[in-house]
């Protein structure tokens, strides 16, 4: 498998996850929307890195790899790449406790909907980058 095939692969996985958040918000499971937020964004930054030919570490958060790159990405994804970045890191560090939670920490009663839906909001961002610089690339083949 070439690394353009796994960068399409994993687009396409973030996109089906993406319709899941949906289904997650109407059901009001805020903390599972973060968490699998998360997942849809990691998918989508490491299909852009793929596309890239990076192989990228196995970590969740890998936004700022795109640093190194923002000049080989689209123009509209390269000016939004300081906030994929931060939208890796915040989801990033949600993650855990959004799916486990703690002993101080319920993540059903810590999530709200306003929450959620910035997450959504983010884990969309992520994708639409993804697809940009997928699409882009097929373009100039």
């Amino acid at each position: 498998m070439t690394s353009e095939a796994l960068a399409r692969a994993y687009l396409t996985k973030a996109q089906k996850r993406l319709r899941i958040l949906d289904v997650l918000l109407e059901d009001a499971a805020y903390s599972d929307v973060v968490r699998e937020a998360q997942e849809v964004t990691e998918l989508a930054l490491k299909a852009i890195l793929r596309h890239l030919g990076v192989d990228p570490p196995k970590q969740h958060d890998v936004g700022h790899l795109l640093l190194g790159y923002r000049d080989r990405l689209p123009p509209d994804v390269g000016d939004r790449v300081d906030e994929l970045v931060e939208i890796s890191r915040r989801l990033r560090r949600e993650r855990e406790l959004a799916f486990y939670g703690d002993v101080d920490f319920i993540p059903t009663e810590e999530y709200d909907l306003d929450d959620a839906r910035q997450a959504r909001e983010d884990a969309h961002k992520a994708v639409w980058a993804a697809q940009r610089v997928i699409q882009e690339g097929e373009r100039a083949n």
